[in-house]
């Protein structure tokens, strides 16, 4: 869809649903990645002005990706937990309006992408002295989300109703089943699986994961954290697997020795998280989700080049993806080689 099509079917569409004149005065694409669209947008009513973002869908979802309702109330109830993140605004749940469900937050300043986060001058002063702790302290609170407190229905089952007992079978069963709908084998994932099934260790509780916390998917600027996004892969599980996501090589963007995101160490960000949430990080268990983790994104960039090279989806960033699946192969089986050794 054309931007000018785009920006005229919104004005039209919020003008009927808030009951007043909306003008969209500005409307540009904004990077969204290999699935989602994100399109930053100025509009003014007669309350006043607004920049938002909306968010859609660009191609199919992949592995557990939310759908635009559930991204958007999972957002809510992460507000509310005090997490900072972008305001909630307005969903549309229909694809009647220009193509596709949509939902539209609070645009908020900063950068995202790996190089400034990780290297930028700009941060040096906030990364060595609350970049860490300001992460910790916000996933902490997203954590304090349970299944508990979540009271629309459809969303709870979308985020998959697991106990301490079965969620780690379910893990391994769902990423099988993902490794068996690939056209080739992989039999480096097959042992790394294999060895997840026989060194499970226990939850201590069922927590809402982010499902995609690490580098990329918070915006900073040099006042700070600005806002934490992307909640499309959120599900129920352990509070290990954000922890253990945000510490994978393949987020570090080159700073190998910065375990935490390239910017940060594991025993301050363990250390910060505790002191927000009262629980101690297990650090077998953040290397045990570390490993499942690296499987995950094998196995996820396989179905990634897959969607190129089986022609649903072409493009050129779909096809590159794919070169990480041996990467993520060789650093789940260095992790179990080094915990092997260990013990």
């Amino acid at each position: 869809m054309e931007i000018k099509e785009l920006q005229e079917k919104v004005e039209l569409h919020l003008s009927a649903v808030w009951k007043e004149n909306v003008n969209v005065s500005h409307i540009h694409h904004l990077s969204g990645g290999a699935c989602q669209d994100n399109y930053a947008l100025d509009l003014a009513t007669k309350s006043g002005k607004r920049s938002l973002v909306l968010r859609t869908d660009k191609g199919g979802s992949l592995l557990s990706s939310l759908s635009k309702r559930d991204e958007f109330k999972v957002a809510e109830l992460v507000y509310k937990a005090g997490v900072k993140t972008p305001t909630p605004v307005f969903l549309e749940e229909t694809p009647e309006v220009i193509g596709s469900p949509f939902y539209l937050m609070e645009k908020i300043d900063g950068k995202a992408t790996g190089r400034y986060i990780t290297k930028d001058k700009e941060l040096d002063s906030y990364r060595k002295t609350k970049m860490v702790s300001d992460l910790a302290e916000n996933l902490a609170k997203l954590h304090t989300v349970k299944p508990s407190i979540v009271l629309d229905e459809e969303l709870k089952q979308k985020l998959k109703l697991v106990t301490t007992d079965n969620y780690i079978a379910i893990a391994i069963a769902d990423l099988r089943q993902s490794l068996d709908e690939l056209p080739e084998a992989h039999p480096a994932i097959e042992l790394c699986l294999s060895w997840l099934e026989t060194h499970s260790p226990s939850i201590d509780e069922i927590v809402l994961v982010h499902g995609d916390f690490r580098t990329g998917n918070f915006m900073m600027n040099a006042e700070g954290l600005q806002g934490i996004l992307d909640y499309e892969f959120a599900h129920f599980g352990d509070r290990h697997e954000d922890i253990a996501w945000l510490c994978m090589r393949d987020w570090r963007f080159g700073r190998l020795n910065k375990e935490v995101g390239g910017f940060g160490d594991r025993k301050d960000f363990y250390e910060a998280y505790q002191k927000t949430s009262g629980i101690p990080v297990d650090p077998f268990k953040a290397t045990y989700w570390e490993i499942m983790g690296n499987v995950r994104w094998a196995i996820g960039s396989a179905q990634q080049t897959e969607r190129h090279l089986s022609g649903k989806d072409k493009g050129i960033e779909l096809a590159a993806i794919g070169r990480r699946t041996a990467e993520m192969e060789w650093e789940a089986m260095r992790l179990i080689e080094e915990l092997e050794h260990a013990v």
